[in-house]
């Protein structure tokens, strides 16, 4: 299982990536077709790869302890109650990014029900970035819970150092 789960988190840091390299695609396509005096509007499907790429990068970013953390106070807690200060943590983001993730399916589903489609050139179905975000929060879900259930069994948290240092639960 474990392995499953890192390699959908690599996989969730390359559709980040890939969708990164798709702003610059997009966006050199727009100045190109600038310079060769034709009209195109790159604008929104780099708005939308730009949300692919941060929603999609979550878990990746999470699960290698690249998110920003300010360990100002939990830091200098002593050792067992720092482990039920970031399993708290741990829960309380799970909560929230569990709600959210629920309503942006939801509104990706609406999205699809009502036709929804972007004001711009392109026209381009909500549902799809929709998804994209759906997904990636998801993604990100799964690690949250992968990391309260570390923890759970004894583990030190993962997210804040890379994995050889936290290869073993702490007995």
């Amino acid at each position: 299982m474990r392995s499953f789960l890192n390699k959908i988190y690599i996989a969730s840091g390359y559709l980040a990536a890939m969708f990164l390299v798709g702003i610059l695609l997009a966006i050199m396509w727009q100045v190109i077709s600038r310079w060769l005096g034709r009209t195109a509007d790159a604008t929104e499907v780099a708005g939308m790869f730009l949300a692919a790429s941060t929603f999609f990068g979550l878990a990746y970013t999470f699960r290698e302890g690249a998110h920003v953390r300010i360990n100002l106070i939990v830091g200098h807690l002593p050792a067992a109650i720092q482990r039920w200060v970031e399993f708290f943590n741990c829960l309380v983001a799970l909560g929230t990014v569990a709600f959210v993730s629920w309503n942006m399916w939801i509104l990706a589903f609406q999205s699809v029900e009502f036709e929804d489609v972007s004001p711009g050139l392109l026209a381009i179905p909500f549902w799809i970035p929709q998804m994209g975000v759906a997904l990636g929060l998801t993604l990100f879900a799964v690690a949250l819970i992968d990391e309260v259930v570390w923890l759970l069994q004894g583990g030190r948290p993962r997210y804040d150092a890379p994995d050889a240092a936290h290869n073993a639960p702490v007995a």
